[in-house]
């Protein structure tokens, strides 16, 4: 069985972004599908993501719901970004392991493979 972080630091600011966050998504439920333990995790500017994805009326909703079982966000930078409510009106966790960021060192001392997008 693989272990796999998929950590998403793409803003919301261009539609390479948005391809970007879609990978991760794809990426993520493919790791799930095959019964793999893997973890989306949205840090940096990519916790904007969280509240647009909650949206019913986004084109990927429904991809994100499907996967938003295993989505974490940065604590730092959802107050960064000032996303708090909408991380807080999702089912992210929000992650503060090192410095109020999440630990992409403890990740890899854990063996995950960790991919960004």
């Amino acid at each position: 069985m693989t272990d796999a972080a998929i950590l998403v630091l793409a803003g919301t600011e261009s539609p390479a972004d948005l391809g970007r966050v879609v990978n991760a998504l794809q990426t993520t439920r493919e790791f799930d599908e095959e019964g793999d333990d893997v973890e989306l995790i949205f840090d940096g500017a990519g916790t904007q993501w969280v509240g647009k994805l909650e949206d019913e009326g986004h084109d990927y909703h429904a991809l994100y719901d499907s996967v938003s079982h295993l989505v974490s966000a940065c604590d730092y930078c959802v107050s960064a970004y000032d996303v708090d409510d909408s991380v807080a009106e999702s089912a992210a966790e929000r992650v503060d392991e090192y410095e109020g960021h999440p630990s992409v060192r403890s990740l890899v001392a854990e063996g995950a493979e960790v991919v960004t997008f």
